[in-house]
């Protein structure tokens, strides 16, 4: 079986936001980028595992992305994976994302696809369905377990109201959540391979876009607490009637 996990290039989670040119475009400046966490943490490091299981063939990192995100596929390398494709161009919206992942994934006729449930940066959550809808495959969202039988998956994932288990023959799509696996560390070992391992780069086979950024904002910052005292309901009433903003 062959795993393709896709990745993607995002600031730290420490990272102060700040915009360039005319608030269009994402200020790059002194940013350290990572590995999606949802990406690494849940569907990399569970197809990892399928993998050491003797489930799984090959991991396959893909990105889509310039020269400059290549750092953070060597730490997908690191932590086990055993090659990766690169499509040499930006990522502007998760429409081409999916639609670059789902033509490669096509023609190399992979029997997995991962990815974690959403960006970190973004939080769109729509990868996953859109390249199952490209490839004609199931799809299954918000995974937490996966276990492999053959090429049939076994899924539980969270529904509202409770969770649900299903049954599933490859190919298919999966986005990975909170508790599909745990987060990994790499080795000496793994870091040492990770340099040597072969990232193929293609470029973009699909058309352009589908939309563009007009403007960022960064959000409201926090404002002050008002304290009331708890006797004091007519005040508490008046103010969430003139103040209170619904969120």
């Amino acid at each position: 079986m062959k795993i393709l996990v896709a990745i993607s290039n995002v600031p730290d989670t420490t990272t102060k936001i700040a915009f360039t040119e005319g608030d269009t475009k994402f200020n790059h400046a002194g940013v350290q980028f990572i590995i999606n966490p949802y990406d690494e943490w849940y569907a990399l490091v569970r197809a990892l595992e399928l993998k050491e299981a003797g489930k799984a063939s090959t991991v396959t990192l893909f990105h889509v992305g310039l020269a400059d995100s290549e750092a953070t596929i060597r730490k997908g390398f690191a932590l086990g994976a055993d090659d990766a494709v690169r499509v040499n161009a930006e990522s502007p919206d998760s429409f081409f994302v999916a639609e670059q992942i789902a033509a490669y994934a096509k023609e190399k006729a992979y029997d997995l696809i991962l990815v974690g449930k959403e960006t970190i940066n973004y939080n769109g959550s729509s990868v996953g369905g859109m390249i199952a809808g490209f490839m004609d495959l199931p799809f299954v969202s918000l995974a937490t377990k996966l276990d492999m039988d053959g090429n049939t998956a076994t899924i539980e994932h969270d529904i509202d109201g409770g969770t649900q288990v299903v049954a599933c023959a490859t190919p298919l799509v999966i986005s990975c959540s909170k508790g599909m696996a745990e987060q990994r560390i790499p080795n000496m070992r793994g870091i040492m391979a990770s340099r040597s391992k072969p990232i193929t780069v293609v470029e973009a086979s699909a058309d352009a876009p589908l939309t563009n950024i007009k403007s960022f904002a960064l959000a409201a910052g926090r404002t002050t607490c008002k304290f009331i005292d708890a006797g004091n309901v007519e005040e508490l009433v008046q103010l969430l009637r003139s103040e209170a903003k619904v969120i």
